[in-house]
């Protein structure tokens, strides 16, 4: 029997019973859509965090009381009793870091900027030192940024992000206005390129105001974080690290013997820890899906079993009139991969919708690998074939006198 006409046979049998073949395809969909929605978010969310390491630099390594990335609460305990990062440390690196590119400080807090009658009570205020806006890759849309001397004279001058100038400054020009942030006045000077948002939460609502001014306003008593441009990658970067880990050192007087008591990070080490963590996350979920599509295909098995006990008459009249083994064998072969494979398209576009869906309420990111599709497809249709072998060789077996005297 030719190809096309066993597919032919094998759609008119599904279409035949639509209600059933929806049921059967349950775990099928279910462990295809898992399957895809975790690896196109996953992608999405390698993708992202690639961007905004090449934001920060590759180049990029940071100074500070305890590291990026930890897992326990007892690491986080640890890292809590270590002395802070100071403004010493800061200048300290400055002048005797000679491998160093460029080196910025800067403290965090989040505070209300007012102007008018407008405010926002949620602001990220970033006490910033004057070099960091080209460590970060940060383009200045309008206006400019404060220069190393406004920086060392704590000059009352702002540069905002755009959240802060469409809800706070409103309409017309932004720069030369004053607002206030946590009740002391500041000129805004410049406004910050639009970043976007980040699990959907929004990037651009900061006001950056310089590193000393900060430290005098707020308590100076805070831990720090130096950023550090080391120039380059690979061996430029070790070399760097390893100077300024000398400096720290010995700026704490620790023994050769001593661990250290502050943190050198580059972008790889989050990248590194996010990856593995995606990856963990991703082969505990395949491994469900896999579970679901092995329930799938024993339904689909059992459904196949109790079509061929239904249609042993129309074996039988097909063996009568000279159809093989190996024919009957074949269309239902074809039936229950096709049954496996329209499940595996269903939770193809299942998946990638949930994972757009859910970029679209929290904007978390999400990208499609078009590999993801082809395995899911293949897997499914694999799994039909496999799970439709014992009923399509039950079918072929069919001895077609006994088969016809099947009641109807």
């Amino acid at each position: 029997m030719p190809l096309k006409e066993a597919f032919k046979l094998a759609l008119q049998s599904l279409w035949a019973n639509k209600l059933r073949s929806i049921l059967t395809l349950f775990g099928v969909i279910i462990g295809v859509a898992s399957v895809i929605m975790v690896v196109t978010l996953t992608n999405g969310a390698k993708q992202f965090v690639a961007e905004k390491i090449n934001t920060y630099g590759a180049a990029v390594v940071t100074i500070s009381k305890m590291p990026q990335t930890f897992i326990t609460t007892e690491e986080y305990l640890s890292y809590q009793k270590r002395k802070d990062i100071t403004y010493d440390d800061y200048l300290a690196i400055l002048s005797d870091c000679k491998s160093c590119a460029s080196v910025a400080g800067t403290r965090n807090t989040t505070g209300k900027v007012v102007y008018g009658t407008r405010s926002t009570t949620d602001t990220n205020i970033r006490g910033w030192s004057s070099t960091m806006p080209p460590i970060l890759n940060l383009n200045i849309a309008e206006g400019r940024f404060y220069t190393e001397l406004e920086d060392e004279h704590s000059a009352r001058v702002a540069v905002v992000g755009s959240d802060i100038v469409d809800n706070v400054l409103g309409p017309g020009d932004p720069l030369g206005k004053e607002i206030r942030v946590d009740g002391a006045p500041y000129t805004v000077i410049g406004v910050g390129e639009s970043q976007g948002k980040m699990m959907g939460q929004s990037m651009d609502n900061w006001v950056a105001i310089p590193l000393t001014t900060f430290l005098h306003t707020y308590d100076a008593h805070t831990s720090m974080m130096i950023y550090v441009n080391t120039g380059g990658g690979g061996k430029v970067m070790d070399a760097v690290s390893d100077e300024l880990r000398v400096i720290m050192r010995a700026r704490r007087h620790l023994a050769p013997d001593k661990p250290d008591t502050f943190s050198i990070d580059s972008s790889a080490t989050f990248q590194n820890l996010l990856g593995s963590i995606l990856d963990n996350f991703g082969a505990v979920v395949v491994a469900i899906a896999a579970i679901s599509l092995v329930i799938g295909g024993i339904v689909i098995m059992n459904i196949m079993l109790v079509t061929v006990t239904e249609r042993t008459r129309e074996i039988g009249v097909r063996k009568a009139l000279g159809a093989k083994r190996k024919d009957i064998l074949l269309q239902f072969l074809i039936e229950s991969a096709s049954l496996a494979l329209i499940g595996g398209v269903i939770g193809v576009l299942l998946g990638i919708g949930a994972a757009k869906v859910l970029t679209m309420i929290i904007g978390f990111p999400s990208v499609v690998a078009l590999w993801s599709i082809a395995v899911g497809l293949f897997v499914s249709a694999s799994v039909g074939l496999f799970f439709g072998i014992y009923p399509a060789h039950k079918a072929s077996a069919l001895d077609p006198i006994t088969a016809l005297r099947a009641e109807l």
